[in-house]
């Protein structure tokens, strides 16, 4: 098996969050999703579990934090700067919160910052590498 990550989410709505994210471009996986979890696909190599509470307390003790904090910020590249202003868009339009953090433009780069239902925050990005200042 070729290096691959999963990222595990605590949500609050396990139906709401499955939504969410099929609106932002992930795939669900029926082979690991059932009424306490579920499996969404980004690429090949990129997987989010959404897990209800109650199932995330199965994985560790330690408290789900409010969804107004920030522990970590997961960045997911998109293809073209349009594609970054249509997840935040998209984002808004199904009950998540745009440009959390200010928007980001240094030419070679841009990216825009997003929360999901929860509060989880997503930086989706573009950039060209040849445009990289030498």
């Amino acid at each position: 098996m070729s290096k691959t990550i999963f990222i595990n989410l605590p949500v609050s709505n396990l139906t709401a969050s499955i939504a969410f994210y099929e609106a932002l471009g992930f795939a669900i996986n029926m082979q690991f999703t059932d009424e306490t979890a579920a499996c969404m696909v980004w690429s090949d190599s990129i997987f989010v579990m959404l897990l209800t509470h109650d199932k995330w307390k199965t994985f560790t003790s330690r408290p789900i934090p409010p969804a107004t904090s920030s522990e970590v910020m997961l960045a997911l590249s998109c293809e073209t700067r349009e594609a970054v202003d249509e997840m935040n868009l998209v984002a808004t339009q199904n009950g998540g919160t745009a440009d959390i953090n200010p928007k980001q433009d240094l030419g070679f780069m841009y990216n825009r910052n997003l929360a999901d239902l929860d509060g989880h925050v997503w930086e989706m990005f573009w950039m060209n590498p040849d445009a990289l200042p030498k």
